[in-house]
């Protein structure tokens, strides 16, 4: 794929709600970048992904917009579109594969909006692409996207990248007075209880009672297991939960080593290059895991015969999936990633 130097002309991405999706969707950026590298590049966002923008490269800013999930909200959608059309996009693409994903757009008449056929999306995508269920990654269904129409798949996409500037790491270590040791980053939280690990406490313990440093990061969703975790592992554990997605990116670039459920912090702290262990039951590593890699990928070995079925709550054999990988596993797992990371 040639690049081409001498467009410069607007795009916007039209990204997903979720943080895991929307830290994905950085590779379309980069490849959006070695095709045009002169075209400036925007995310549409919710003001949860915002934070994220600022940690991106080749991104030159978010359109923060809070539609609401279940309703049209036509006129917000006008209000939308009035400040999309005010950024002149010769070009959109449009991620999702839903209906209103694609309504400020075409009311904002960006001229190229770029995307699956969806949801009987007539009138609304101008520029089809085809042949999404013949891809079985959520990253090639997103990428082909920045491709030209027909151009065949890479063996490998470029992988998401948040970069995050030491200096203001230092500053958010100071300002939480963490001091400047190495610490375990834990992110307990996920959508769906079936993809949540239940023994963070234990694996605290355990990790504390070896001199380490724990930290908890999520939302407010995660108070209480936080509270249980604290509680579990004493002084040497803080609670990092908040409302403030920028917290938990800073924390996850701060930390030596994040451990994670298949969630958006897993994305995020693999994106920023920290070594990171996914705990993985319902859902599949290969399809789901982040582009990065994982320092660790950590299942039961035991076989379950409804594994992986990507339900967001466990309704057959009583969550053995996840009940079954140890709190003892994951916490030596944890100390081995630490030590190699410290080497380097």
């Amino acid at each position: 794929m040639e690049a081409d130097a001498n467009d410069t002309r607007p795009i916007l991405i039209v990204t997903y709600r979720w943080i895991g999706d929307f830290v994905r969707g950085h590779t379309v950026v980069r490849v959006l970048k070695q095709r045009w590298p002169n075209r400036p590049v925007d995310l549409l966002s919710t003001s949860l992904c915002a934070p994220l923008v600022d940690y991106m490269p080749g991104v030159r800013s978010a359109v923060v917009w809070d539609l609401p999930r279940s309703r049209l909200v036509l006129g917000q959608q006008r209000a939308l579109a009035a400040q999309l059309k005010a950024r002149n996009y010769a070009t959109a693409l449009v991620l999702p594969r839903t209906w209103k994903s694609a309504i400020a757009p075409t009311l904002a008449g960006i001229p190229e909006r770029v995307g699956f056929v969806g949801e009987a999306r007539f009138g609304l995508i101008n520029h089809w692409r085809w042949g999404e269920k013949a891809l079985p990654r959520f990253i090639d269904r997103n990428a082909m996207l920045a491709l030209p129409d027909g151009a065949p798949l890479p063996t490998e996409w470029p992988v998401p990248q948040l970069k995050v500037p030491l200096e203001e790491i230092g500053r958010w270590r100071q300002a939480n007075e963490l001091g400047t040791g190495a610490a375990v980053a834990l992110a307990p939280g996920s959508v769906g209880s079936g993809k949540r690990w239940t023994y963070y406490p234990e694996a605290t313990r355990l990790l504390t009672q070896k001199g380490l440093d724990v930290w908890v990061v999520g939302g407010p969703a995660e108070k209480a297991l936080a509270a249980e975790i604290v509680a579990a592992g004493g002084s040497r554990v803080r609670d990092l939960t908040g409302t403030d997605l920028r917290n938990g990116i800073l924390a996850m670039a701060a930390a030596a080593v994040a451990v994670s459920n298949d969630s958006g912090l897993m994305h995020v702290a693999a994106a920023l290059g920290t070594p990171t262990m996914g705990i993985f039951g319902p859902t599949s590593p290969h399809l789901w895991g982040p582009l990065n890699g994982l320092a660790a990928t950590i299942q039961t070995k035991t076989a379950v015969p409804c594994q992986p079925c990507h339900r967001p709550v466990c309704t057959m054999n009583d969550h053995r999936c996840m009940r079954e990988i140890p709190a003892s596993e994951v916490a030596a797992i944890a100390e081995r990633v630490l030590s190699e990371a410290i080497e380097k």
